[in-house]
């Protein structure tokens, strides 16, 4: 605001006086003019107080709420930090009080140890059923899938030619027949000599030769199952021309399976540098649906050589198919078992590995904790069977190997029986 706006100064602008009026009194005009300046500084002195007041005050105002709200800041983390770390003492806590050592002992057993190959199934006859001659397929006296019986007619190829070839040589047959019963009969007169009836002989057996070879290619126009087994699927249908040699079904003997597998060349020196008794050699057959065959198999065969690829030897195992389940082509697993005489026993889940070695923490008699290396022989379900490493009388910790450290002392821990530590876990003992 102006000093010539301000409504406590009295203005020589807004008097009503005239000029006139001015000029006769100019020393009332000078006494106005000064208290107006005088007026205008006292008024700009006041501004600046209230202006410094107020910055001030507000410097002070915000000075206190940046404090106060610092002071909330650190006030809240400590306290948060105060009930995490209070938080986490108790957890640690309550995890030591949870993870308390387990101890046990190793256990002694007979164990049965199982070996699982991929086989293929065979029937221990699959053959093919071929035409032997020309001609059209005139009759199939067959449905696919059928059970046949050995000497069951399946198969007629239309035989009307071959019975007349047929024919034709039996009449020729029958006129060498009769020319050597004339040139026998010459002979005893001595009209002819002995080579003549050689001769006629000779002949007479050449037609009885081209007899038989016809009835025999006459025989093969009716095909007939030469055992008893399972029908395939047609390969051709009524009418159809056959050339020999075509194939018409396959027939399956499946009474018996034949089951081949490849054993690694580790396993079959195994396998074979034991004398082998009969129980040794009994397989079982995991089919494709896991399930085993109810027939126990028998090792029958080990084949002459290796395959040099894959380090194989193929075996042959031969299972009894009563109900007639199993079919050719089918495939599975064989079950090969053995026995091992008091092994010494393990549980996996006690054990851990350092590198491409595995460990187990035993506690002596003192209650030291040592680590101690042990030589995995056989991997079951969930046990291992060691050959070094432990006894059979060594105490080992069953649980809490996280909280053991080789060299420390165990404190605070218990003792569990084999019989309750082993009771979940899964043996497969004799």
């Amino acid at each position: 605001m102006s000093y010539r706006d301000h409504p406590s100064v009295f203005s020589p602008f807004h008097s009503t006086e005239t000029s006139k009026a001015r000029e006769l009194r100019p020393g009332t005009w000078a006494a106005f003019l000064c208290a107006g300046m005088l007026a205008v500084t006292t008024l700009s002195g006041c501004h600046k107080e209230e202006s410094g007041h107020s910055a001030k005050s507000s410097h002070k105002e915000e000075s206190g709420h940046h404090a106060e709200g610092a002071h909330k800041e650190e006030g809240g983390h400590h306290a948060e930090g105060g009930h995490k770390e209070e938080g986490a003492h108790h957890a640690e806590g309550g995890e030591e009080e949870e993870s308390q050592l387990v101890l046990t002992k190793p256990i002694v057993r007979d164990t049965v140890i199982s070996r699982d190959y991929v086989c293929q199934i065979s029937s221990c006859r699959n053959i093919e059923i071929r035409a032997l001659e020309r001609g059209y397929l005139e009759k199939v006296k067959v449905n696919e899938g059928q059970l046949v019986n050995e000497g069951d007619v399946m198969f007629t190829i239309l035989p009307r030619v071959y019975s007349a070839v047929v024919k034709s040589a039996e009449a020729e047959a029958q006129v060498a027949r009769v020319e050597f019963e004339n040139t026998k009969r010459l002979l005893e007169s001595n009209v002819v000599s002995d080579k003549e009836l050689t001769m006629a002989k000779a002949k007479l057996d050449q037609k009885m030769a081209e007899v038989n070879l016809s009835q025999t290619h006459l025989g093969f126009t009716t095909i007939k199952a030469p055992f008893s087994g399972l029908m395939d699927r047609l390969r051709l249908r009524n009418g159809s021309l056959v050339e020999v040699g075509d194939l018409l079904t396959t027939l399956s003997d499946n009474s018996e399976m034949w089951i081949y597998f490849n054993v690694p060349e580790a396993d079959y020196l195994e396998y074979a540098s034991h004398v082998q008794s009969e129980e040794s050699k009994q397989v079982s057959l995991v089919m494709a649906n896991g399930k085993l065959f109810d027939q126990k198999g028998r090792v029958n065969v080990i084949e002459g050589e290796f395959n040099n690829k894959t380090g194989t030897i193929p075996f042959r195992a031969d299972f009894p198919n009563p109900k007639r389940l199993l079919r050719h082509g089918e495939t599975g697993n064989i079950r090969m078992e053995r026995t091992l005489k008091k092994a010494l026993l393990l549980p996996q889940k006690s054990t851990f590995e350092i590198g491409e070695e595995r460990f187990i923490f035993v506690v002596g008699k003192d209650d030291v904790i040592k680590q101690s290396k042990i030589e995995v022989a056989e991997e079951l379900e969930d046990l291992y069977v060691v050959t070094s490493g432990v006894t059979a009388e060594d105490r080992i910790i069953f649980e809490g190997q996280r909280q053991a450290h080789d060299g420390d002392k165990a404190h605070d821990y218990k003792f569990e029986e084999t019989k309750d530590a082993y009771a979940n876990l899964k043996l497969h003992a004799q």
